[in-house]
């Protein structure tokens, strides 16, 4: 294939602790794959990535381990997560015949400039001939169709895999935030927890997540809902299966809850009055995996007393943010961040 046939394309990455989404420009969401690496500890091959690598979660022998590279919204493995950034850019390159794209990834707004470093590092090392960095509230209020550029308050409540980011936005940048590491990967540790102590049945992950998106609620509508899982019997060692209630999950989930709930509480607390009202006004936007728990927007607008919209597509927000800050990058890289700046 000619070189004139190669084209410059920019990428979008929504670099998730749970799972990755990958942006062509013009061409929308390609890739929503989870944020998982399969590798051999004897030589560092990478065996697999995304989807095939989720799969042998908790059934690799011992030398094969399977792990998320990202950590409350973080790198965790620096290897590790440049192997997977790599995989992800590598496979949109061949399939649209990509000639080193310009790329922008996002990152918690409380990431340090190590962190921050780490990220754009990765990224050059993937073969990419410009990147930038974008705080993910401003890719999901950008997402969602707000105005960042005016003069007006918006808050946005992204809950992911890794962290909760609460933000209020005016004027194109980020007047005032807060990320907490709570978020989905946090409530399935937590029903986890309260079936070994309830039941002392061992669930798995998937189990727990499965849980949470049948029944999972924290208001008391549909509290009544029920749905059988296996587990392994922690007295007896063997298979076992149980019924949980959508009830028992409620309180499982009930601090997780109650952490994002503080969190937009001291975040409103500590807005000037100017903005407080813009937001009164125009209501706080949820997003992300988390947004999707049942009753959550409801429960968040009885605490804090403001109303409370749920995105559109609450898991593509920010994914959709990075396609459109990719195409107004030229009015926007105030709000960009890239090597000069850490």
């Amino acid at each position: 294939m000619g070189i004139f046939k190669w084209i410059h394309k920019d990428i979008g990455i929504d670099l998730g602790t749970a799972n990755t989404l990958v942006y062509l420009k013009n061409k929308g969401i390609l890739i929503r794959e989870p944020s998982v690496v399969a590798y051999n500890e004897r030589n560092s091959k990478v065996l697999a990535v995304g989807r095939e690598a989720n799969k042998m979660i908790g059934r690799t022998p011992g030398n094969i381990k399977a792990v998320r590279p990202m950590k409350d919204g973080v790198i965790a493995d620096f290897e590790v997560a440049e192997n997977m950034l790599k995989y992800f850019i590598k496979k949109i390159r061949e399939n649209y015949r990509l000639f080193r794209p310009r790329l922008i990834i996002c990152i918690p707004s409380g990431a340090t400039d190590i962190e921050k470093k780490s990220v754009l590092d990765a990224a050059y090392e993937a073969g990419v001939r410009e990147a930038y960095l974008i705080e993910e509230a401003m890719a999901a209020a950008m997402g969602v169709g707000l105005k960042v550029q005016e003069p007006v308050g918006n808050m946005i409540v992204d809950i992911g895999g890794g962290t909760t980011e609460v933000a209020v936005i005016s004027l194109g940048g980020i007047v005032n935030s807060q990320v907490i590491r709570v978020g989905g990967n946090e409530m399935d540790k937590r029903i986890i927890q309260f079936i070994k102590n309830k039941y002392n049945l061992m669930i798995g992950v998937r189990t727990a997540e499965n849980l949470k998106i049948e029944i999972g609620t924290v208001s008391q509508d549909k509290t009544d809902n029920s749905t059988e899982i296996r587990g392994r019997n922690l007295v007896e060692g063997l298979p076992k299966t149980v019924t949980i209630k959508a009830e028992e999950i409620k309180k499982a989930l009930q601090g997780p809850v109650e952490s994002i709930i503080n969190s937009v509480a001291f975040i409103l607390e500590n807005t000037q009055p100017e903005l407080s009202s813009d937001i009164i006004n125009n209501g706080i936007i949820l997003t992300g995996g988390g947004g999707l728990l049942h009753g959550l927007d409801e429960r968040i607008k009885n605490e804090v007393e403001v109303p409370v919209h749920l995105a559109e597509d609450p898991l593509d927000s920010v994914a959709k943010g990075t396609g459109i800050a990719l195409e107004e990058i030229n009015s926007i890289k105030e709000a960009l961040i890239n090597s000069n700046k850490v």
